[in-house]
């Protein structure tokens, strides 16, 4: 199973001039080959894109994602990241998110398509990334 980070729903749903075909693609290509999935977080991450729940829902399609709960021990795990990432020198503002997801793709064994491997990648070195080249 595939997790898509927000980055790659939001550059699809913006038909961002730089991102959305490569992220259309990647999305197209993971739908094809496995389950593609997102979490609450993810889920609110891409929210402000819409005037309402119904809009975003129909955005996302009719069960075209599997919705994932998040796992207690991601939440853990994330936490130990973040605090990893403010040892060596990240900023408070960072999004604490992004650890949650990475976090979440390392516990129960997903892959993540994201665009922006490079935080995921140093602090969950045993996730699978889908990312540009």
């Amino acid at each position: 199973m595939i997790l898509v980070d927000s980055n790659v729903i939001i550059d699809v749903a913006s038909a961002d001039p730089i991102w959305s075909d490569w992220s259309r693609n990647a999305l197209r290509q993971a739908a094809d080959s496995d389950e593609i999935a997102i979490n609450p977080i993810i889920y609110a991450e891409v929210s402000p894109g819409f005037a309402t729940i119904e809009l975003l829902d129909a955005h996302l399609g009719d069960g075209a994602f599997r919705r994932l709960a998040l796992p207690y021990e991601a939440g853990f795990i994330a936490g130990r990241a973040f605090v990893d990432y403010r040892r060596r020198g990240g900023q408070r503002t960072s999004p604490l998110p992004d650890f949650y997801i990475g976090a979440h793709a390392a516990v129960a064994g997903l892959s993540l398509l994201t665009r922006d491997p490079r935080r995921y990648a140093g602090y969950f070195p045993r996730v699978q990334l889908i990312s540009p080249p």
